[in-house]
């Protein structure tokens, strides 16, 4: 069973205002934890409070924010940033 990665646009843009190794750093994590993972939800924690519903990864410093649609076994990319300004 493997997951499948899509990104929000505003993932996208964020993603592509990070340093170049970082993106690629997020990328491998997706690609190699998540994507081929049984269950994304052993590497992230569930988010609280008005975020309820979604969950985090973190990657470093960094954050990425995700919606898990188990129907259709998809990873939505939320929001990706550092762990100080990505919830904000």
């Amino acid at each position: 069973m493997t997951w499948t990665v899509e990104w929000d646009d505003r993932a996208r843009r964020d993603l592509r205002r990070l340093d170049q190794q970082v993106q690629q750093h997020v990328l491998k994590y997706f690609s190699e934890r998540i994507a081929s993972g049984e269950d994304p939800r052993r590497f992230g924690k569930p988010l609280r409070h008005e975020l309820q519903g979604l969950w985090r990864y973190r990657i470093g410093n960094y954050h990425a924010i995700c919606h898990i649609e188990d129907d259709h076994l998809v990873v939505l990319v939320v929001a990706v940033g550092h762990r100080r300004q990505v919830y904000q």
